[in-house]
C-alpha cells in the first residue's frame, strides 16, 4: 500500500487533516508536539470508477455512486522545528519517521497564526512563505548529515576492485527508501568524481537532495485557508511549489456531519447538500464554508491526497477482475480490487500486485472494455479493466 505522510511545523494543522482524511480518533490541541509518536491510518484517494461505463453502479463498498475510492496508507508526523535535522525538538525520531513514506505533504499554517517553532500568535503575523521549504530543506540537511556520517564505507569498498558505485550507493540509501533505479537516475543527472575519496561535502549534499527529490516528494497544503489573508494565500499559490489550498477543519466537520447523517457529501466533492435537523448555527457555519469550497473548489483535503498520488507520483489506478464480460472476481462481485501502480506498468506488473504466484504463473491479460488480448508490454491507463490469465489460482 501506498504510504502518505504529513508533515509541519507544530499547530499547523496535520493532526486535524489526519483525524479528517482517516477519521481516526487522534488528539488534536492548540500546544506543540501534541503528537509524539507517529499516527498512522488509512485514508483514500478518489478517482472514477469504470461502472461509470456500464447501465448498473459496481456496488463495491469503497464506490459512492461511481466515485471510486482507494485505500492508501497516511501518517501523521509530529511537529517538526527549525534544526530538527540537528536534534532539536526530537527531530531526528520524527525525520527518522518519515523515512518509509512515498510522498509527503507539508501542511502550512497558510493563516500566519503560528510562529516558526508552531506557537500560536496573532493571525497574519507570521509569514507563512517562511514555512513553504521549511520540510524540504530538514529533510534535505538530515539527510545529508547521514551520508557523510557513513561516507567512509563507501570510500573503504572502493578500494575493492570490483566496487561498484550504484550498488554502494544503493546500500547505504536503502534505508531512505532509495532503490538501485534511483541512485543510477540520479547519478546519470550529476557531476561527480569517479572516485568517491575525491567527493567533497558539496557533492555528498547534492546527492542527497537529488535522491529525497525523486524518493520524497512533496507538496503544500495551504491550510486554514478559510482565514488566511487572501494576499497571503495568493502568494503561496505563486510559488514554485504544488500547493493546494485546505481547510481541514472544514473537511473534519462535513465528514462528522456526513457520518451523522446530517449532510450529504462525499469526500473530494465541490459542494455539500444539508440534510434534516441541522441548527441555525450550524447552518450558519456552514454556510461559511460553502463559501470557501465555491472559491476553491472543496476542501481540499482530498484533491492534496489525489494530487499526491496521481500527479507526483505519476500513479494509476487498475482493476483486475475473473471475468471479462462481467467484470467480476470468482464470487460475482463487480469491480472488487482497485491497484495503485506507476504510469508505464503493464499486465504483468499488475500480476504482480495482485499476488506473486499470479505474476510467476502469467500467461496473457485481455482488456476488459474492449474484449481483446493485450500484449505483455501494454502500459495500462487510468481505469483500465484487465482479466489476467495465469496458470496460478
Amino acid at each position: 500500500m501506498l504510504s502518505i505522510a504529513l508533515a509541519g511545523k507544530p499547530n499547523a494543522g496535520k493532526s486535524t487533516f489526519y483525524k479528517a482524511a482517516t477519521l481516526a480518533d487522534v488528539d488534536i490541541a492548540n500546544y506543540p508536539f501534541t503528537t509524539i509518536d507517529p499516527n498512522r491510518g488509512v485514508t483514500h484517494v478518489r478517482t472514477e470508477c469504470p461502472c461509470l461505463t456500464r447501465d448498473e453502479r459496481c456496488g463495491d463498498e469503497h464506490c459512492h455512486d461511481g466515485k471510486r475510492y482507494v485505500p492508501v496508507e497516511l501518517i501523521d508526523v509530529a511537529g517538526l522545528v527549525p534544526g530538527a535535522h540537528e536534534g532539536r525538538g526530537l527531530g531526528n525520531q520524527f525525520l527518522d519517521a518519515l523515512t518509509n513514506a512515498d510522498v509527503i505533504i507539508n501542511v502550512v499554517d497558510a493563516s500566519g497564526a503560528t510562529n516558526a517553532e508552531g506557537e500560536p500568535v496573532e493571525p497574519g503575523s507570521h509569514d507563512p512563505m517562511d514555512d513553504i521549504d521549511f520540510i524540504e530543506e530538514e529533510m534535505d540537511m538530515w539527510l545529508t548529515g547521514i551520508v557523510d556520517r557513513n561516507w567512509e564505507s563507501v570510500e573503504r569498498k572502493s578500494r575493492s576492485p570490483d566496487f561498484d558505485m550504484d550498488e554502494s550507493l544503493t546500500d547505504l540509501l536503502s534505508g531512505f527508501g532509495a532503490s538501485n533505479a534511483d541512485i543510477q537516475t540520479v547519478l546519470r543527472g550529476m557531476e561527480y568524481p569517479e572516485d568517491p575519496i575525491q567527493w567533497d561535502a558539496e557533492d555528498r549534499e547534492k546527492l542527497a537532495r537529488e535522491i529525497r527529490a525523486r524518493t520524497k516528494p512533496i507538496i503544500v497544503a495551504a491550510n486554514k485557508a478559510d482565514v488566511a489573508d487572501p494576499a497571503n494565500l495568493q502568494r503561496l499559490l505563486d510559488s514554485e511549489k504544488p500547493v493546494i489550498p485546505t481547510t481541514a477543519e472544514g473537511e473534519l466537520a462535513l465528514r462528522k456531519g456526513a457520518e451523522a447523517g446530517a449532510i450529504d457529501y462525499d469526500p473530494g466533492d465541490d459542494a455539500f447538500e444539508l440534510g434534516e435537523g441541522v441548527s441555525d448555527a450550524q447552518r450558519q457555519a456552514l454556510d461559511g464554508l460553502r463559501a470557501t469550497m465555491d472559491e476553491w473548489g472543496g476542501t481540499g483535503v482530498q484533491d492534496a491526497l489525489d494530487y499526491a498520488v496521481y500527479d507526483l507520483l505519476d500513479h494509476l489506478t487498475a482493476f483486475p477482475v475473473q471475468d471479462a464480460s462481467k467484470w467480476t472476481d470468482g464470487s460475482g462481485n463487480v469491480l472488487p480490487d482497485a491497484f495503485l501502480l506507476p504510469r508505464g506498468s503493464t499486465p504483468v506488473d499488475l500480476a504482480y500486485a495482485v499476488h506473486s504466484d499470479i505474476g510467476d504463473g502469467y500467461l496473457h491479460a485481455v482488456d476488459a472494455k474492449s474484449g481483446r488480448d493485450v500484449g505483455d508490454s501494454y502500459e495500462l491507463d487510468e481505469g483500465d479493466v484487465i482479466k489476467i490469465v495465469s496458470t496460478a489460482k
